[in-house]
């Protein structure tokens, strides 16, 4: 078992306090903001990026153009889409 296999055992049988899990989902959600904040910091309006559409499940490619404190606006052949950053990936 890896260590990533592991750790979601232990999180779904292991018996954590709800404030043990309520941590957790505290530490994750830092986690996934600060990684959003760095794809931020690579992006230019302008570039070409990638991401999976939670509505369809397909990949949608377009290109960034606004970056927004909480989104970022990537224009695509289906329109404009408001996306958080941590969803791109840079092509």
């Amino acid at each position: 078992m890896t260590t990533f296999q592991e750790a979601q055992y232990a999180i779904k049988f292991g018996g954590f306090t709800n404030d043990q899990l309520t941590s957790l989902s505290e530490a994750i959600r830092y986690a996934r903001a600060e990684l959003g904040r760095e794809v931020k910091r690579g992006l230019d309006i302008g570039d070409n990026v990638t991401f999976t559409s939670s509505r369809t499940g397909r990949d949608v490619t377009g290109h960034v153009t606004k970056i927004a404190v909480k989104y970022v606006t990537v224009r695509t052949v289906d329109g404009l889409w408001k996306v958080p950053a941590n969803m791109l990936t840079v092509i």
